[in-house]
């Protein structure tokens, strides 16, 4: 008789046992996608002010559900969303950060009626999507389901991904092991000009001992990813000359200086047939040591498969492979035009011809100090270089005569992959995936904060979460169900963590 409480007490132990991390996902998934549903139905077009307000009230009410302070904090256009909440005073703060405007559309381009109606959709045996009714998720979900609709992945998936882990957690009556803050930016898609304009006025509010950047495509294998940097930004164009105004080919050719040619002759002297720039000290500073390549090189590559998805023979030869490539400042030619803009061709020699750039930046190198080193590079080529059109006496004093105009949008950065924060986060993922997950030790892109990271100064990583091959600021953006449930889970082992 003594041992039947014990009997009920281990069967209630038993009836309460929570169950593996995987169960309970799969258990609120119908729940979250349907709200990830809701999310992407409202537009979120900054052009709209009411309508970005309502995705923030969105956002909003979810937190305060979870007791979240929130706040929403004036700029110079749209209002920042920042919420948080103080679990421990003597714990670590983490500070998240996400965007919750959108890419413009434009609907024709869509395979859908309305891109900011959601669209449930499975790749047939053609390999093309085809819509299903949202009445399959009473049934078993595919990971390779997806949801289709502008921004369903960049980035309202990741912010329903945290919202939902934070959730389950306070339904297990759990709680993270650090405190929280989440920036809310409304204008990412546009340069973050309401964040960056706050932070002066309110630094102090995003003040954290970590930053976690929530935003861009996991690796294609769809496996975790942390990306440890990414590049900076500069931009600059070179205009050569030719007579003061377009000439007639058959009067003047053979006599005008074209100035395709020139501008031709010039870009050619800047990189060689590999690809590798050849400015003057354009690369000082970069070293890949051998601890560096071991990072690199333990990111999944397939050279053959990846040239083929570009439709390429051969690569350049900047890096040794594409995550190599990466730690190198580029050097691009993005468009190329002369003096005549309008349809059809003329048999002229073109007054001007110009060649817009842009310069990814790596952390040894500073924006302002390449435009520098190119400049220096045109002046060493036997040209006369301004910053504004040429004057009368200045075409006959000169034989050659280029206008230089750049600027530095953003320069880049990058936290130690092997900081303890790093550490940690690669620690969480590794025991609740089983394995270690992909270490990117800079991605090629840029995001517009890095202000925003180097104003905090305290460690970064960037966290991508959506799948590869979402169409990203393309028509048809979507997101596969598997890297929602994956992300998560990813969610959950981070807010476990104790920093």
């Amino acid at each position: 008789m003594k041992l039947w409480p014990l009997c009920l007490l281990f069967t209630a132990f038993i009836g309460v046992a929570q169950p593996p991390v995987d169960a309970l996902i799969d258990q609120n998934l119908k729940k979250t996608l349907i709200e990830h549903k809701a999310f992407v139905s409202i537009p979120n077009l900054p052009s709209n002010p009411a309508l970005m307000l309502e995705n923030i009230a969105f956002v909003e009410e979810r937190y305060k559900a979870l007791d979240f302070t929130t706040s929403l904090l004036e700029t110079s256009t749209l209002p920042i969303l920042l919420v948080e909440k103080e679990y421990n005073p003597n714990y670590k703060t983490v500070l998240f950060y996400v965007h919750i405007d959108g890419q413009a559309v434009n609907p024709a381009t869509w395979d859908q009626e309305d891109p900011f109606t959601p669209v449930l959709k499975v790749k047939n045996s053609s390999g093309d999507y085809k819509a299903i009714s949202w009445d399959h998720l009473d049934t078993k979900i595919d990971n390779d389901w997806r949801i289709f609709g502008r921004a369903a992945a960049d980035d309202k998936a990741p912010i329903m991904m945290f919202i939902t882990a934070l959730q389950l957690l306070k339904e297990q009556q759990k709680e993270p092991t650090f405190n929280i803050k989440v920036i809310f930016d409304p204008e990412e898609e546009y340069n973050s000009t309401a964040l960056l304009s706050t932070l002066d006025t309110y630094k102090s509010r995003y003040a954290a001992d970590y930053f976690v950047v929530m935003d861009g495509p996991a690796h294609d294998s769809n496996k975790p990813t942390l990306t440890f940097g990414c590049r900076g930004i500069a931009t600059a164009a070179i205009t050569t000359y030719g007579a003061r105004l377009p000439q007639h080919s058959g009067h003047y050719g053979n006599y005008a200086p074209n100035p395709v040619f020139r501008l031709a002759n010039l870009l050619t002297t800047m990189k060689d047939d590999d690809g590798k720039v050849l400015i003057e000290n354009y690369y000082d500073g970069i070293t890949i040591t051998p601890e560096t390549a071991q990072v690199l090189s333990s990111v999944p590559f397939d050279a053959t498969d990846f040239n083929k998805k570009l439709g390429v023979h051969t690569a350049e030869k900047v890096g040794n492979s594409y995550q190599e490539a990466l730690q190198f400042p580029s050097l691009n030619v993005r468009q190329i035009g002369t003096s005549w803009t309008g349809e059809g061709l003329k048999t002229v020699v073109p007054e001007y011809a110009i060649a817009n750039l842009d310069i990814r930046l790596v952390p040894e190198t500073d924006g302002d100090a390449q435009l520098e080193k190119i400049k220096k590079h045109i002046t060493k080529q036997g040209y006369h270089l301004i910053d504004r059109a040429p004057t009368e006496e200045e075409r006959l004093a000169y034989p050659k005569i280029a206008t230089f105009t750049g600027k530095t949008s953003v320069n880049a950065f990058r936290t130690d992959p092997d900081d303890a924060f790093g550490k940690k986060m690669r620690k969480a993922l590794s025991q609740s995936f089983g394995e270690e997950p992909i270490t990117i030790r800079m991605m090629g892109g840029t995001v517009p904060i890095v202000p925003v990271i180097k104003a905090l100064d305290v460690p970064t990583v960037i966290l991508p979460l959506v799948n590869m091959d979402n169409n990203q600021h393309n028509p048809n953006e979507n997101i596969r169900i598997g890297n929602i449930r994956q992300g998560i889970k990813v969610c959950l082992a981070l807010l476990e963590t104790a920093f």
